[in-house]
C-alpha cells in the first residue's frame, strides 16, 4: 500500500513553522551551547557565535527562497515533498546548481553544502508542492550575518545571470 504524502500545511503546523523572510516557513530546533569567540572568527563576524545551528525549512511550490547570503557555510538537507533547486553565487562569480531531492538516478542528491558570502536562493521543482528541508549552519546562524540581496546590486555583480536574479529577488 502506497502512503499518502502530506501535505505542507500539515508539517507547517505540526512543526510549528514561521514565516521566513527570504520567502517560506521556518523553526530554529537547535542551537548548540557550545561558542566560538568572536576573536577565533573571520574578521566579518560582529560578534561570538554558538558552534551549529539548525532549523527546519519549507518552502511550498508558490514560494521562493530569496537571494540571500550569510558569513557561514549553511548545509541543505532534504527531506519531503517535491525535489528542490538551490543555486549560489560565489564571491568568485562561480555559479552552482544543486537538485535536492531523492531521484538518485536522475541527479538529485540528499544535500549540499552552499559556502559562506555566496549568495543563495532555491525554488521546488513541482507545481502543487512543497520542499521540507533543514538547514544547518556552522559557525551558527545569527540574524547580523543575515543580508537579503538588492536585484540592482546583484545584478551589477552578476549581469550573466539576469534571468535567475530577477526571477529569485
Amino acid at each position: 500500500m502506497k502512503k499518502m504524502m502530506k501535505s505542507a500545511d500539515y508539517y507547517i503546523k505540526r512543526l510549528e513553522l514561521s514565516p521566513h523572510s527570504e520567502g517560506g516557513y521556518f523553526k530554529e530546533t537547535y542551537r548548540s551551547k557550545g561558542v566560538i569567540k568572536k576573536d577565533a572568527l573571520p574578521n566579518d563576524f560582529q560578534s561570538d557565535h554558538c558552534y551549529s545551528t539548525f532549523i527546519y525549512y519549507l518552502l511550498k511550490s508558490s514560494d521562493i527562497s530569496k537571494f540571500h547570503r550569510i558569513k557561514s557555510d549553511e548545509q541543505w538537507h532534504f527531506f519531503e515533498g517535491s525535489s528542490l533547486i538551490v543555486l549560489a553565487l560565489r564571491e568568485n562569480g562561480e555559479f552552482l546548481k544543486f537538485k535536492l531531492g531523492r531521484d538518485l538516478e536522475n541527479n538529485e542528491m540528499f544535500s549540499c553544502v552552499i559556502p559562506a558570502n555566496s549568495w543563495l536562493a532555491a525554488y521546488p521543482r513541482e507545481k502543487d508542492s512543497f520542499s521540507l528541508l533543514g538547514c544547518t549552519v556552522a559557525p551558527g546562524f545569527e540574524y547580523e550575518d543575515f543580508e537579503l540581496a538588492e536585484k540592482e546590486e546583484l545584478l551589477k555583480q552578476f549581469p550573466e545571470y539576469e534571468a535567475i536574479i530577477k526571477k529569485l529577488t
